[in-house]
């Protein structure tokens, strides 16, 4: 009996050898690293509830149930302490933290350790596979097991221990766990955004609220999902919200407070401090993906003629959340920016030095409309942990920091995958690891190949023609599709690989005869491939009565129906071949398409765009193919 679940409907039998119920449930106090178990729940005659002491009433415990030291009439019940939890109830089919693995799971059974006859400890949690089995039916547990290993696989345990569990539903989060790990709200923050996003939605307030204001304010700015971030803000009181945001760095709360409607926005920065409303209304200011929206306002300058003792005094007394500090700027009287010192220039340089004597005068600077991928891609260059953003006459407005850089470049790469239609779950091949999600974006052509077969057969049999002769529009469609396919790939490389030059128009033309020599040679291709089909299938002297289009001259018999196949399969590749022809030549649409979204700050998926030129390549073929079929049976 090592699993709450193979303990559970055990009976339960007094000291004179009568079943006095069942076991439902296992009560431990949570005060240490491996519980004890320390009550016992079960249910006796008419299903009542009982609850007794496991240390004062429990004799052994073994495969035919639980025995107990005194007879029924002896027993005296008890309740569950404020200290203690049950496991069925409070644990099982529940969702825990993981604050080793830094993750939410949820428990599909509990282990429990024997230490002598009637001793039980808790071990921890089994999350994975054998105890959800394990839970259904023993003997399923087995069986998996055993064809597993007669595959040559194993199905191990995956047990969290007790001591790396944080307890999150409402029952249980007032529980004090006096062990020796990170709970929840010790972890970092970014930790504990990850932890959240996958929690259940009716879980994520209850989780969020155990934090204090500090914590979410940092915890918030990790979300990446922005209707989250509404979600959680919505759960707060609007006072509980302006202050979080104000603890907030002053960017991020910027970001926060533009994704909200104007009403709650408003009402949030009026109920903050002049200082932190002044401050996020500043960068509000900004046009979006600028350099003035993602840049911090808590940055240190100092005059050119203060000495490196004033830099260290003044850094010394900086709030203990200001903005990480990377530089110390000089200005002159004017408040110009002259120069940069880093910090370990200060801390090596003489107390008494001067500040213009030691600083860095070829400063890099950026305007505040900059946009925040150039920032990002200067900052790279010139390996800078902090930017300095000026207006035209030098005056330094905040700094960009490399957090910030780090999130720009993030998301235009994203941005990059999603247009090559790579999703985030793939792997380094570029191919996704799961299944359904590799044949939804690599494989789909298979699919529409097969409904569009299923559709032309249906046409040609709805306009008298032999219905056998479908073979021939299916058996060619799909170099028609891949070759569409391939065209919006190469589209979406030239577009990522451009170099754009706002001082130049848009390279149309020139793709567009790039493209059409292109299609002229895949068609020529196409054509020629169908022929070597031809000739290979059919006799010469077969092939010469053959005009495109048209029926065949009439013959009998078996010459007849091979006449016709061959005119079909002539004119299928043709149109396979015009059709492919036309989908270079139109290509340039999908490259103005990519320009047009981009410059009006809008996502594109890759994916969407190589579905759409499949479907219209198909949709084209398919008319043609039936069409041509048509007029050969006419």
């Amino acid at each position: 009996m090592n699993y709450l679940s193979e303990m559970l409907k055990l009976p339960v039998v007094d000291s004179t050898g009568e079943k006095i119920g069942i076991v439902n449930d296992l009560g431990i106090a949570t005060g240490e690293v491996f519980p004890h178990v320390t009550s016992l729940a079960f249910q006796g005659p008419g299903k009542t509830p009982f609850m007794i002491s496991w240390r004062k009433y429990v004799e052994r415990i073994d495969d035919d149930g639980v025995f107990l030291k005194v007879p029924a009439t002896d027993i005296r019940f008890s309740y569950l302490q404020p200290d203690e939890v049950l496991l069925a109830r409070d644990i099982m089919n529940k969702q825990i933290v993981d604050t080793q693995g830094m993750k939410v799971v949820r428990v599909n059974d509990i282990k429990l350790s024997a230490s002598g006859e009637n001793q039980l400890r808790l071990l921890g949690a089994e999350v994975g596979m054998r105890g959800l089995l394990r839970t259904l039916h023993p003997v399923l547990e087995h069986v998996v097991v055993k064809v597993a290993r007669a595959m040559g696989k194993t199905l191990p345990e995956d047990i969290i221990a007790w001591s790396y569990m944080d307890l999150l539903e409402r029952s249980t989060q007032t529980i004090k766990l006096s062990v020796s790990h990170k709970t929840l709200g010790e972890l970092h923050p970014a930790d504990i955004a990850d932890i959240i996003e996958q929690l259940d939605p009716r879980l994520r307030g209850e989780v969020f609220a155990q934090l204090d204001t500090a914590q979410a304010a940092e915890a918030i700015s990790e979300f990446d999902d922005d209707e989250l971030v509404a979600e959680m803000l919505e759960g707060l009181s609007d006072r509980d919200a302006s202050s979080m945001l104000a603890l907030m760095d002053p960017d991020d709360a910027a970001a926060l407070i533009d994704e909200l409607d104007y009403e709650k926005a408003e009402k949030l920065l009026r109920l903050m401090g002049v200082k932190e409303e002044r401050a996020i209304r500043t960068l509000l200011g900004y046009e979006e993906n600028t350099a003035g929206r993602i840049m911090t306002s808590e940055f240190v300058a100092l005059p050119a003629t203060a000495t490196v003792a004033d830099a260290i005094e003044g850094l010394r007394g900086l709030d203990e959340d200001f903005e990480s500090v990377y530089y110390v700027y000089t200005t002159d009287p004017t408040g110009a920016l002259t120069g940069v010192l880093s910090l370990r220039t200060l801390i090596v340089a003489d107390r008494d030095a001067r500040l213009n004597s030691l600083a860095y005068r070829d400063v890099v600077w950026v305007a505040p409309d900059e946009d925040q991928e150039d920032v990002a891609e200067e900052m790279s260059k010139y390996n800078l942990a902090a930017m300095p953003v000026c207006d035209e006459n030098r005056h330094i407005l905040g700094i960009v920091t490399v957090d910030d850089a780090m999130e720009v470049m993030t998301e235009e790469h994203q941005e990059d995958l999603q247009i090559a239609g790579v999703g985030s779950g793939e792997g380094s091949a570029g191919e996704s690891i799961h299944a359904f999600s590799w044949f939804a974006r690599r494989q789909y052509w298979l699919l529409i190949w097969a409904i569009a077969s299923g559709v032309i057969a249906a046409a040609l049999e709805a306009a008298g023609v032999a219905t056998g002769l479908f073979v021939y529009p299916m058996c060619v469609m799909p170099v028609v599709l891949l070759a569409a396919n391939r065209v919006v790939s190469f589209v979406r490389n030239y577009y990522l690989e451009y170099d754009e030059d706002d001082e130049q128009d848009k390279p149309y033309l020139g793709f567009f005869l790039q493209m059409l020599v292109i299609g002229i040679a895949l068609a020529l291709v196409i054509y020629l491939c169908g022929q070597l089909v031809l000739g290979a299938a059919y006799p010469d002297d077969l092939l010469a009565t053959i005009h495109l289009f048209e029926a065949p001259a009439p013959v009998a018999g078996e010459v007849a129906l091979a006449a016709t196949s061959a005119a079909a399969l002539a004119s299928c590749f043709a149109c396979a071949a015009a059709v492919s022809l036309v989908s270079c030549a139109t290509s340039v649409v999908y490259l103005k398409v990519l320009f047009w979204r981009d410059e009006h700050d809008l996502n594109t998926s890759g994916t969407a765009l190589s579905v759409s030129a499949v479907l219209i390549a198909c949709a084209l073929y398919s008319v043609l193919a039936v069409l041509a079929l048509v007029a050969i049976a006419a």
